[in-house]
């Protein structure tokens, strides 16, 4: 059972050196699995999956990282780099086109200021 932490410190060939071992004792504990069916070897073929995911995981965090640094400054950023956020949320006006006044708004505001009343004392 190999830990995420200590893969993240590995390099991309590195990993994929390990991901091809574990696929390797993967098969080889599947073959084992059908011929004698031990219950060590069965037992420990849901780990070396997982550690194929722990492995797999790193590297696409890996590339994506990597593409995130390449694609910095870029007008357009690729929609899987994008922020998730709602599908509303991403819609929504922003802060600059919200406070935007059109000409007869601004028109009708300068003829009719709001009213200031006071109460007296």
């Amino acid at each position: 059972m190999v830990k995420a932490y200590e893969l993240r410190s590995l390099s991309k060939d590195d990993l994929l050196k390990q991901l091809s071992e574990f696929r390797k004792e993967l098969a080889g504990l599947h073959v084992a699995k059908v011929t004698d069916g031990t219950a060590a070897k069965v037992s420990k073929i849901k780990g070396v999956r997982k550690s194929i995911a722990r492995v797999l995981t790193v590297h696409n965090q890996q590339q994506k990282e990597g593409i995130r640094k390449a694609m910095a400054g870029a007008k357009y950023l690729p929609k899987d780099l994008r922020a998730k956020k709602t599908r509303a949320m991403r819609r929504a006006l922003t802060k600059e086109q919200k406070a935007h006044k059109t000409h007869k708004q601004r028109c009708t505001e300068a003829a009719f200021p709001k009213v200031k009343f006071c109460v007296k004392a």
